[in-house]
């Protein structure tokens, strides 16, 4: 039996296996998945998770609950030896080994690009992953809690700064949700008031959203400007040590939660740590049938997709233009993947992987958006009911689109539900506590005793 193995369980690798489940007949090949987490995250409901529109676990889409007969691993690739067919897993406990295969997928992902800035490894927080969107949302509740018990002054200020550094589409995504969560909060803290909020965007470009025009994009910042936002334009992060922000552009301030989404990197094991071909990006040569390598010098049985592999975008005018990394490519392609795959196991055509953009739409809060596809641009709450209705309908599975569409409609009944869980990532605290404080009773009633 042939081995197929993923490396990453991602969107594309996680629709290359799922697809390869339904196209592979019966004992054809084994395929075997390599994730250190046992879920694939769908990165569109980050920022909603961080207002609290989306559970943490909807956005979360378990592997083993859905690639049913593929092996899965828990653990990370950290070198691809491909001269050998072989890959070296560091599992999540235990020592590192050895993998082969007979057929090879990276699709790693990118990893958050950061920069040495004074202080950033120690203050800020990505917006990556679904822990970090959970950890957003609960330092912010619990930063408005202490806020309210606080008299005005510099210490209060600080808790009620938020700054983004990015102004890509998660930057401004998380940005404008984690506004809009805090602007709904203030009717539950009558201590407070708008003034006290300080949201600041970064963006060291002249513009935000890329993906946009500039027209719309102008839009979109004077739409966060209304709301009270402050965006920085051209300008650099300096140093952010202890929390004090400087800015490139002479502005300084406190601020108490600090999230990075400033761009991607190309996967360490990708970039470092394989004899594959790749680009001085560090990403993945990769033909545009989705096989790793170039037209005169292909790499045998390796094929690679999404955000660590330069694809190139046949529907782009542009000359030599590589597919950008997001998750309407990440998700077709993975799919492209497994079809032809399938295809060279048995016999079949294999295609390359052309994708028309579908337009780009944006959650600015609730009940704001935007979406443009060409000249088109729709802004405001059509444009936000077209975000729910795309992304409800892009989530894998049934199961996943009625939950989130019921915390949707209870939340339309309801409300937020505006409730900090921040002490669940320390959850021994209370235990440790309550044994101290058992024992320090002990000790001052046997003194008495013994008096």
């Amino acid at each position: 039996m042939r081995e197929i193995l993923i490396v990453g369980g991602g969107y594309a690798g996680f629709y290359t296996a799922w697809g390869l489940e339904k196209k592979l007949r019966t004992g054809e090949a084994r395929v075997t998945v390599v994730d250190p987490r046992p879920y694939m995250t769908y990165q569109p409901f980050l920022p909603e998770v961080t207002a609290g529109s989306v559970e943490a676990r909807h956005a979360a889409v378990s592997l083993r609950r859905h690639l049913r007969s593929t092996r899965l691993i828990a653990g990370s690739v950290t070198e691809i030896r491909n001269a050998d067919r072989t890959v070296t897993v560091r599992p999540v406990s235990g020592a590192d080994y050895e993998l082969h295969y007979d057929i090879l997928v990276v699709t790693a992902g990118a990893v958050t690009r950061t920069f040495p800035i004074p202080g950033l490894t120690q203050q800020a927080i990505g917006l990556k992953h679904v822990e970090e969107a959970v950890a957003i949302r609960d330092r912010l509740m619990t930063a408005f809690d202490q806020a309210a018990s606080l008299p005005p002054g510099a210490e209060r200020q600080k808790l009620l700064t938020v700054t983004f550094v990015g102004g890509g589409f998660s930057g401004v995504e998380g940005f404008g949700e984690l506004l809009s969560l805090a602007t709904a909060m203030l009717k539950f803290y009558p201590e407070l008031s708008i003034d006290d909020l300080s949201f600041h965007l970064i963006e060291a470009r002249g513009r935000i959203l890329p993906e946009v025009g500039d027209k719309p994009g102008a839009w979109v910042v004077r739409s966060l400007e209304r709301r009270g936002a402050h965006v920085h334009l051209n300008t650099q992060l300096v140093s952010v040590e202890d929390g004090h922000v400087v800015l490139s552009n002479g502005e300084e301030f406190d601020s108490s939660l600090i999230v990075w989404t400033a761009g991607n990197a190309s996967n360490p094991v990708v970039h470092n740590h394989t004899d594959l071909p790749v680009d001085e990006r560090g990403l993945v040569v990769v033909r545009p049938d989705l096989r790793v390598g170039t037209d005169s010098d292909p790499v045998p049985d390796v094929w690679a997709a999404g955000d660590d592999a330069a694809v190139p975008d046949l529907a782009s005018p542009v000359p030599g233009a590589h597919t950008v990394p997001n998750a309407q490519h990440a998700v077709r392609q993975g799919r492209r993947l497994a079809k032809n795959i399938a295809a060279a196991l048995h016999g079949g055509r294999i295609r390359d992987y052309r994708h028309s953009s579908l337009g780009v739409v944006a959650t600015l809060g609730l009940g704001r958006g935007i979406f443009q596809y060409k000249r088109i641009v729709i802004k405001g709450l059509p444009a936000w009911l077209m975000h729910r209705g795309y992304h409800v309908l892009a989530v894998p599975s049934w199961e996943r689109k009625i939950r989130v569409l019921t915390v949707w409609l209870t939340a339309a009944l309801f409300g937020r539900d505006l409730v900090s869980l921040a002490s669940v990532q320390h959850p021994r605290d209370a235990f440790v506590r309550g044994g101290d404080a058992q024992r320090s009773d002990e000790s001052r009633t046997g003194s008495r005793t013994a008096a």
